[in-house]
């Protein structure tokens, strides 16, 4: 029997099933962050504790201020409770957290892989729904619901409807410039924000093999956008060489154990899945979204499309309703927009290479309007500043700020002023995603640089331009 990589770690997990389809899941790893007070609080009234502590990891991350790391200074009702609420439950419960005080705090999904907690096989879950992002490294990770955070908790079980299967088979070589953010936009694009859905996706071919772990990492991240339950890239060399020595990867014989079942995972030659998609990858360019959804994604060489030229009638609304809120005008090339502010950071693009490619961009020059950098964790940042990438920032008039999910939702005090254009690496772009009546253009770290620089997108590969 030939077997995709999803259906391995599928039935790997399966505990039982009931006549009515659901099938009963064992959880390997539960990710928890600052959201997840309203569970911890559910469970202590029934008066139960976690099934597995040792299983599960958190940090607090949403409503963390990115300014100081003083949580006196957190003066929004609710805020400061919510972080502080993680770390209370981690001393009392015995689970692993990285707090406000511990150098390695940041966003889940950036020191899940960074810690060696995601590892290839294992069934992963979050109540949070860019959980996708851990499918980078091998394994089949989800966001789930406050309830179903609950049922994990205690049980370390979870009750779920299988998916079905997608590839998604990318060819060809990314063009210079042409980043795993601009792929996962033209993916959306291509297939939509509902293409995805009722699907975990594989993304196969030569383009995503070549991808770095840290690249991989934000293309599944964004599965989630096209409606995926998740995204899966099979483990590979690569995979098991970045793994290798992390605090929380096994050791010594356990490792090469590890090493041996992980190399059973990829897909078989001949696995079979229920959609198959096809992407020439040297066709791509930078990308930019001009709507309210990232599947609005185009070149940033492109003009904004003409709803009149749209037949169906839902989505000509839809896309009435997009510009009329954006303040855009079908025709306008993307190049002409011009911009209020640039945020660099979140789960999606947050990570040391992603810093590396702004700071490229960014030397050397001087940004004309407000932009602000957010590593995605505390080591991330001790990284960067070790490579004085933070002084790149500085000297070209960006903000260096802490750990934290920052700007990506408006949640923690970091918001776009209401009207305000912000080209953005983060993952969603969806109405006051950003604070109220803000303006999201969704973009790769090195193209939002190139936006503080210029004031306005350009395209990135065309480095004259600004």
């Amino acid at each position: 029997m030939t077997l995709s990589l999803f259906e391995k770690i599928w039935r790997r997990h399966v505990i039982l099933e009931r006549e009515d389809g659901a099938v009963l899941l064992h959880v390997g790893r539960h990710l928890v962050h600052d959201g997840t007070a309203a569970a911890f609080k559910s469970l202590a009234e029934r008066g139960m504790r976690p099934r597995r502590p040792d299983r599960i990891f958190g940090t607090p991350d949403h409503y963390v201020p990115t300014t100081t790391r003083d949580l006196a200074t957190v003066t929004a009702p609710g805020r400061r409770e919510m972080i502080e609420s993680l770390e209370g439950s981690a001393e009392t419960l015995g689970f692993t957290a990285f707090g406000m005080k511990d150098a390695r705090q940041g966003i889940i999904h950036v020191i899940g892989p960074e810690q060696g907690i995601t590892q290839p096989g294992l069934l992963m879950v979050c109540g949070d729904s860019h959980t996708a992002t851990h499918g980078a490294l091998g394994a089949l990770a989800f966001g789930i619901g406050s309830s179903e955070v609950t049922h994990v908790l205690a049980t370390q079980t979870l009750w779920q409807v299988k998916p079905r299967s997608m590839r998604v088979t990318v060819t060809g070589a990314l063009p210079p410039h042409v980043t795993s953010k601009d792929l996962i936009l033209a993916i959306i694009a291509r297939i939509g924000a509902g293409g995805g859905t009722g699907h975990v996706i594989e993304y196969a071919g030569p383009a995503i093999e070549a991808l770095s772990i840290e690249a991989r990492l934000t293309l599944c991240n964004m599965s989630i956008e096209a409606g995926a339950r998740a995204g899966m890239v099979a483990p590979d060399d690569k995979t098991y060489a970045y793994l290798k020595g992390r605090p929380f990867a096994p050791k010594g014989h356990a490792w090469e154990q590890a090493l041996a079942f992980w190399r059973a995972l990829p897909s078989d030659p001949g696995a079979t899945f229920d959609t198959e998609v096809t992407l020439d990858a040297g066709a791509l360019a930078p990308m930019v979204t001009w709507g309210l959804s990232p599947e609005t994604a185009v070149p940033v060489t492109a003009r904004i499309p003409d709803p009149a030229s749209e037949p169906d009638e839902e989505r000509r609304a839809g896309m009435l309703h997009a510009l009329d809120y954006m303040g855009l005008a079908p025709g306008t090339l993307m190049e002409d927009i011009r911009l209020d502010r640039v945020f660099i950071g979140s789960c999606t693009n947050s990570r040391i290479e992603d810093l590396r490619a702004a700071a490229a961009i960014a030397q050397g020059r001087q940004a004309r309007i407000p932009a602000i950098v957010v590593p995605g964790s505390g080591l991330v940042k001790a990284q960067a500043e070790a490579e004085g990438l933070d002084k790149i920032f500085l000297d070209a008039g960006f903000e260096w700020r802490h750990a934290g999910c920052s700007m990506c939702v408006g949640m923690n005090g970091d918001i776009v002023p209401p009207g305000e254009r912000c080209a953005s690496t983060s993952n969603r772009n969806f109405a006051g995603r950003q604070g109220r009546l803000a303006r999201t253009h969704l973009v790769s770290p090195a193209m939002a640089a190139a936006a503080a620089i210029a004031g306005r997108f350009v395209d990135v590969s065309k480095r004259s331009l600004f």
